[in-house]
């Protein structure tokens, strides 16, 4: 048996995981990496999800998130507008690849696939190595970016999971007592993508076989209410291909999810019914639609021990995990907009200090096949469309309340199972990937404990990184590119009682701000060298619900589409400019959201 020796032990190359590796090693710190899979990033490639939800405003655009969206731009010459579910649809190997990059290019990053965790070693109440099949790492900070939270089990380390009441916290939208639904669903039904290829109007595809558990009768209804055509550009990638990540009647599969914490044998007969529950309903689909639609071929790696590989994912796209008993817990509470505003408010410790560390905006959402599950909305109208409005997450989160040389980095961080629905998201996680990795890092400089770390200097590394500096104070009118963007989100860190309800801080348009004197430097993307000039007549169909009757170019005239923005100060413009009247603007078609995605609108 192999032993390593490093300041920082990274388990799982998911999401989380993959982030912290990077940033923890861009600090400085002596990394290792251990993987299952020969991909990395999880959620936004392994898993089959290259079509990322929250934090799209292009305030939020901010640290590895906003690098990840840049290099995608950069990589995938066909642009990121494909679908109507996101905005960025992109290749999945091509993710991939900028993962590997990335850490390729860190010679004290050393990264291992093809292991997962089987022992852990404490001493007292700290964490101080994991054992995988050939090779033994002992390392000063160990972080678990496992997709289901495997270290915190095999390390005896307190964990939530399932259903919290309401009593346990008040939250409002939390069960009073236990009922069918949360005795059917303990977390949230996973998803086991699987990628459809429309191979032409007159191709046959070929034939998607039978699963051993086949019942073609439960995805009846799964496109009601959408159409065949706009159910399948839900999730439209590049090259006429097609995501199946459908909630209605479609892939999400949570058949006695408790097998996935019980044993390695029940986890894997889970994965086994829902690889199959894929697997028919893309034949349910080619059957249906016609054979035009068949299985893509070459989107993910075949693997030893993988039941994806092809069309299929590597495995199943898991929404809830095991849950670590933090120092702070996330509740519902804390990602609702305050009273009379558009933003939660920032999280504070007893002493009155900011303890944010990670933003994310999606709207709470929960996937519990056939039920309805209502929630508080934590929803606005912005840019012509509905976004969620932001939060942020406290280091707590992220620190277990009992247990030293351990942070988490997941969706195993101290949430509930309510608020989870909000902080699951992959740009969120990829945010709380490198706020773990830069804190295990200081961890290492500073010779503490986790639990010991500062909030506060925390942020200032997170904000003050050179590659990828990350806010943690959202604000929807401060771009990364501003030239004050660094002044506002230490002011509003240090001046708390400032920080605004409705998220617009005193800054001069950013319309007029030169990027080359902005605080930081983005390069110019193919996203946008492949903007066009559009012109029509401007529609104002209620408040922030905007149309476009197209004149120009030519071959659009006629065209009725909707515009929508992510720039703060487009936003503006729309919300001012009058119904009635021509307008010129640059941007981006998406035919599947029959929408223009507008850049800038020149006075």
């Amino acid at each position: 048996m192999e032993k390593l020796t490093a300041d920082i032990l990274v388990v799982g190359g998911g999401t989380g995981g993959t982030a912290a590796a990077i940033q923890a090693a861009r600090r400085g710190a002596q990394t290792i990496l251990v993987s299952e899979f020969p991909w990395l990033g999880g959620m936004l490639t392994a898993a089959g999800v290259p079509a990322p939800d929250g934090n799209e405003l292009n305030a939020f655009q901010t640290g590895l998130w906003g690098a990840f969206l840049r290099e995608l731009e950069q990589r995938q010459p066909d642009g990121l507008d494909h679908a109507w579910v996101s905005f960025f649809t992109y290749d999945p190997q091509v993710g991939a690849a900028i993962f590997a990059d990335w850490v390729k290019a860190l010679p004290n990053l050393h990264w291992i696939s093809g292991q997962v965790p089987l022992d852990v070693e404490r001493q007292g109440d700290r964490i101080t190595a994991v054992r995988f099949s050939t090779v033994t790492v002992e390392a000063t900070i160990i972080l678990d970016g496992t997709e289901l939270g495997d270290l915190l089990a095999l390390g005896d380390v307190p964990y939530r999971w399932g259903w919290e009441w309401q009593s346990e916290w008040g939250e409002p939208s939390a069960p009073v007592e236990a009922n069918e639904l949360t005795d059917r669903y303990p977390v949230q039904a996973p998803t086991w993508v699987v990628v459809l290829q429309d191979y032409g109007l007159d191709a046959i595809a070929p034939e998607i076989s039978p699963p051993h558990l086949n019942d073609p009768s439960q995805f009846l209804g799964a496109w009601d209410g959408y159409g065949s055509e706009q159910f399948l550009n839900y999730g439209r990638l590049p090259g006429d291909r097609f995501m199946l990540n459908w909630p209605q009647r479609g892939n999400d599969y949570g058949d006695r999810l408790h097998r996935l914490i019980q044993s390695q044998t029940a986890r894997h007969a889970f994965f086994q019914e829902a690889r199959w529950h894929a697997q028919g309903f893309a034949r349910f689909i080619q059957t249906q639609l016609g054979p035009r639609y068949g299985l893509a071929e070459g989107v993910f790696p075949y693997y030893k021990g993988s039941l994806g590989g092809g069309a299929y994912a590597l495995y199943p796209y898991f929404r809830e995990s095991r849950r670590v008993r933090g120092l702070v817990t996330v509740r519902e509470q804390d990602i609702l907009p305050v009273s009379e505003g558009r933003v939660a408010a920032l999280p504070m410790n007893a002493a009155g200090q900011v303890t944010a560390i990670a933003l994310g905006n999606y709207a709470n959402d929960h996937h519990y096949p056939g039920y309805d599950f209502p929630l508080k909305p934590k929803s606005i109208r912005w840019g012509g469309r509905w976004t969620g409005t932001p939060f942020t997450l406290p280091y707590g989160c992220l620190v277990p309340e009992a247990v030293d040389g351990l942070l988490v980095c997941e969706k195993n961080i101290s949430v509930s199972h309510i608020a989870n629905g909000a902080t699951r998201l992959q740009p969120t996680v990829l945010g709380i990937g490198q706020a773990a990795g830069m804190a295990a890092a200081l961890c290492v400089e500073n010779h503490c404990q986790p639990r010991n770390l500062s909030a506060q200097v925390l942020q200032q590394a997170l904000i003050s990184d050179v590659e990828a500096p990350m806010a943690v104070a959202p604000l929807f009118n401060l771009p990364p590119t501003h030239p004050d963007w660094l002044h506002w989100q230490q002011y509003y860190l240090t001046h708390p009682d400032a920080y605004p309800v409705d998220g617009y801080c005193p800054i001069q348009s950013t319309s007029s701000i030169s990027s080359g004197t902005a605080q930081v430097e983005l390069p110019q993307t193919s996203g946008d060298a492949a903007r066009t000039e559009f012109a029509g007549l401007f529609e104002r169909r209620n408040e922030q619900d905007y149309g476009l009757t197209l004149t120009a170019p030519d071959e659009l005239a006629g065209l009725t589409v909707n515009l929508v923005t992510l720039d703060a100060e487009c936003d503006r413009q729309l919300q001012h400019y009058p119904s009635g009247q021509p307008i010129k603007l640059v941007g981006t078609l998406n035919r599947s959201g029959n929408w223009i995605r507008v850049a800038s609108i020149p006075e």
